[in-house]
């Protein structure tokens, strides 16, 4: 009885040791993350006004906005959805619903594993030896493709992950009422997965958003407004880059700003991400 008593009395100071920690890394990581949000919602609100959204990136010395900017951000990343989510549906549908057990399957499953792992500087120097040196000239496209096959990998992971967990009954009820196969995958599969679906896409948004590396070498930047698709064009995570190693207070300023913008874009949508996939568990 005293050996079981001691033994247990062991277990139980390890357990204390292992809780405490646990208790003071996940302490240490979220002091860091407050310190960080704290410094950056301080400086950044101070910036924030109505001429952020409403003028452009001022010359040196001069006070403005990150209009264009913020556009040419919004306009990159909705063409990198548009191109790279249809890939990384279809892709993940293929892997989960047709090759699960294929050799084709565990190759893509790899290279999609290193393209989401991948540093995206690597991707922005790809995209630019294919598309910006051939071109001669930096473009929005080519930040666009860039950001696209960042977005891919994610949607892949996930889309295979969510129709991994849809139960084979659901498509074998679909497949005895004599359902063909694309149409159990569109009204069963898909439906039951679509919330998972959307939550993938949701993140690979908020995972592109900051992206500096791949549009420096790709859409550059555009201290003017510009809608041409062919040419350089603004983007916010470039003018924080530049505008933070500026020796102008204004452009720091517009830095933090824009910083705080981004942050509180990618948190919305991991929030709302996350409420997808609670409501999701709850059904």
């Amino acid at each position: 009885m005293s050996t079981a008593t001691s033994l247990h009395q062991s277990r139980k100071r390890k357990n204390a040791v292992m809780m405490t920690l646990c208790v003071a890394a996940a302490g240490i990581g979220l002091a860091w993350l407050a310190l960080i949000l704290g410094a950056l919602v301080y400086k950044g609100t101070a910036g924030l006004s109505f001429d952020v959204f409403t003028q452009m990136t001022p010359p040196p010395g001069d006070a403005g906005g990150l209009l264009n900017a913020i556009y040419g951000s919004v306009v990159m990343t909705i063409i990198a959805v548009i191109v790279g989510t249809p890939i990384g549906v279809l892709a993940g549908t293929y892997m989960a619903e047709y090759g699960r057990f294929s050799k084709l399957t565990t190759v893509v499953r790899f290279i999609n594993d290193i393209l989401l792992s991948a540093p995206s500087i690597i991707i922005g120097l790809f995209v630019y030896e294919l598309m910006v040196r051939p071109m001669g000239h930096f473009s929005a496209i080519a930040g666009a493709v860039a950001l696209a096959i960042l977005v891919i990998p994610v949607v892949v992971r996930t889309t295979e992950d969510m129709l991994n967990l849809v139960p084979n009954a659901l498509r074998e009820a679909g497949t005895a009422i004599g359902a063909p196969r694309w149409v159990v995958i569109k009204s069963v599969a898909y439906r039951a997965a679509l919330s998972g679906i959307v939550t993938g896409i949701l993140l690979s948004i908020a995972r592109i958003s900051g992206e500096t590396a791949p549009l420096l070498f790709t859409a550059l930047n555009n201290q003017f407004w510009s809608s041409n698709l062919n040419a350089p064009m603004a983007s916010l995570p470039v003018t924080i880059f530049q505008f933070a190693l500026s020796p102008y207070e204004e452009w720091q300023q517009l830095a933090w700003t824009g910083a705080l913008i981004i942050t509180l874009t990618v948190l919305a949508l991991s929030i709302f991400a996350r409420s997808l996939t609670g409501r999701r568990e709850d059904k």
